[in-house]
Formats: C-alpha cells, structure tokens, sequence
C-alpha cells in the first residue's frame, strides 16, 4: 500500500475485524502504549468494532502526561522569574503545575513560545545573545534526537545563552514496570512504532523472554492497529510469545542509528520520575556532564518546594491501566480540558482527553 487513505480502508478493517473473530476463543487484554495508538483506536470507533473478549487497556505512552509536576513548576519558574525565553511544544502549555500552566504564565506575562522545532530555539537565542532561551525538552525516544541536535548546533555555533530543560522518558523500562506490577493484567503489547523507528527493536526481545508475553510493534492508522491486534490474538491464542513488527513500512530492526548516535552523544540513562507513576530506574535522559552547559537544571539556582499530583487525580491509575478514563469520578466533572486536574485530560495523547473529545462515555459532556 502506498498512500494513507489505504490504511483507513473499511474494507481491509471489516477483513481485519473478521479474521480476529474467526481465531478469537479466550479473552485477552492488549495494552496499546503509545497515546497517539488510543487516540487512533478511539477517534476511529475500533474499540466498539472490536469483540468483546478483547479489551484494550490504554498505557502510559504520553511523554507529556507523566512529564512531573515539579518540572512543569520549573518551567514555570523560569519564564517569571529569571527572565527566560522559555520555549516549548505546544503539548505542554496546558498542563498544570501546583501554581500554574504554562500558558497562565504566559498570560501573566512571561515569555513562553510555542514552537514546532528545538532548533528554532536555537535561532532564537542566536538572535537574542542578552537573554538565555531554554527549550522545555519533553518526549520519549522519538524526540530525543532533534533536542539532543540543537546541544550540538549550539555548542558548534558558541551559542552560550541556550540550554535546554529535560524531561525524556524511555518506554522499555515503563513496560517493565507495568509487568512488574503484581496487579498487572496485560497478555500482550502493541508497542509504539515511532519509538521503534529511531531506537529499533532489540530492547524488547528480553521482555518478551522474560515476561513471556507477546509484543507486537504497531503504526497508528486504524489497518495498523487492527493488524497489530491480529498479530497479537494469534499468538495468545496459539500460547507463544515472541516480538512481531507489524509497522515493517517504517521500522527497521536497528533502528536509526543516525539519531542513535546523537542521542548517545548528548544523553545518558537515568533514573525519572512518571507523573502519576512514580520512580522508574533507568527510564530516562539526562543531558552528559560534558555538556553541562546546555542542562538548564545545572545552568540555573532553581530554589522551589517539589510539587506532587493533585491527590484526587486519578491520572496514574489510568496511565497504569487501571482504570478506563470514564471511571475516575473526576471525568467530564471537575476535570474538563478547561480545568484539568491532570495532564491526560489536556495533552493530545492523552487518553482523558481521547475519551473527553469523541465522547466515548456517552452523556458525561455534553
């Protein structure tokens, strides 16, 4: 297939739908990591095409929802209080820290750009050499090496005045975690085919081993997920385990190494903290001593208390897949995209939002 509209045919969805049909015996929970997979799954209306007996539980892929609240008061910090140009993805404005978002800094007079390329922050502070420029450098392995790149365009150019504020988190080690749950109840993964593309795929061989579980990397498009699932349901059904690719149109098994090169330049493995979640040992970047320069957490005396998640926020619940978003009493209530008590209900790829938006849970919005 060569164009886009082929991977939303409803003719190869109503084939794809009728082989999992004829396979499917058991019941199986399949967890889609990737946020930009639950939206796909929820906008195109494929969780109520699917059988019953397969329910997908929606995972914690969504880099800027477990991006933690201190961070986001950090950010926050900056912008008024040291005077930064404090720029960012547009996902973040509107998630809200203790105080604030980004976006109600901004209102208040902060200088907070939203911008499409950390390189543009780059240009910025080329432009501005009298003012520091930090980029809020969020995401999981997909948009390390674009952040770790403009590290290298700014130390080639000697632009002093640039640093960036990271928050990067790696999605093998989140999938562990969740294995290791003890009120774990995935069978399989649909892995996120956008991370598998820059890192590739060797890192999930030894979850597949360890945990016995198939996983199964997975584009976006509803003949994507829906192929995924097959995949999937073949295996569970079958009683094997190994690692798939469906996504063979984008993923190699090695990855990019290009962006694998710079990220390891730039970053290394680090401990990280998942808003909602809590500490994963080795789930994140974090900018190398030698470019110390570039780390705004080094660069800048950021003297503020640690903030935690509103306690009536049952975000980490459903980034654990605990719970369906509908099922936090909060939903649609006190917790709109408007007034969001947690980052899922107003990040793209959050799932609160997914559910809020398509209006998956019926009358709760009207």
């Amino acid at each position: 297939m060569k164009y886009i509209s082929e991977f939303r045919s409803p003719e190869i969805v109503n084939t794809l739908l009728g082989e999992i049909k004829k396979i499917l015996k058991g019941s199986w929970n399949i967890m889609e990591v990737c946020g930009g997979q639950t939206h796909s799954l929820v906008k195109n209306g494929l969780l109520n095409m699917l059988p019953a007996n397969i329910q997908m539980i929606h995972g914690p892929g969504c880099p800027v929802c477990v991006t933690p609240v201190s961070l986001i008061d950090k950010a926050v910090h900056l912008a008024m209080e040291h005077d930064v140009i404090l720029c960012s993805f547009g996902d973040m404005i509107r998630v809200p820290g203790s105080g604030m978002s980004l976006l109600e800094a901004k209102s208040k007079g902060g200088d907070v750009r939203i911008l499409y390329s950390p390189l543009e922050a780059v240009k910025i502070a080329r432009e501005n050499p009298g003012r520091e420029v930090v980029f809020f450098a969020v995401g999981f392995e997909t948009t390390a090496p674009a952040n770790a790149l403009s590290v290298v365009h700014a130390y080639r150019e000697g632009v002093k005045n640039y640093s960036i504020l990271t928050s990067h988190v790696l999605v093998p080690p989140a999938m562990e975690a969740i294995m290791s749950d003890e009120d774990c109840r995935v069978d399989a993964f649909l892995a996120a085919g956008h991370v598998c593309a820059i890192m590739g795929i060797g890192e999930y061989y030894p979850l597949v081993e360890k945990y016995k579980i198939p996983i199964v990397v997975t584009g976006f498009e509803p003949v994507d997920l829906l192929e995924g699932i097959l995949m999937t349901v073949r295996q569970l059904e079958a009683g094997t385990y190994k690692l798939e690719n469906q996504y063979t149109r984008v993923v190699e098994t090695e990855g990019n190494k290009n962006a694998i090169a710079v990220v390891d330049q730039i970053f290394e493995i680090t401990n990280r903290e998942w808003r909602g979640i809590g500490n994963i040992p080795f789930s994140g970047y974090a900018v190398k001593s030698a470019y110390s320069d570039f780390d705004a957490n080094k660069k800048f005396d950021i003297n503020i208390a640690e903030a935690h998640e509103d306690t009536t926020c049952l975000a980490g619940d459903v980034m654990k897949g605990k719970i369906k978003p509908d099922q936090c009493p909060n939903f649609g209530k006190k917790c709109t995209p408007t007034r969001p008590l947690g980052a899922p209900m107003v990040s793209s790829e959050g799932a609160c939002a997914a559910y809020y938006h398509f209006n998956l849970a019926g009358s709760v919005h009207q």
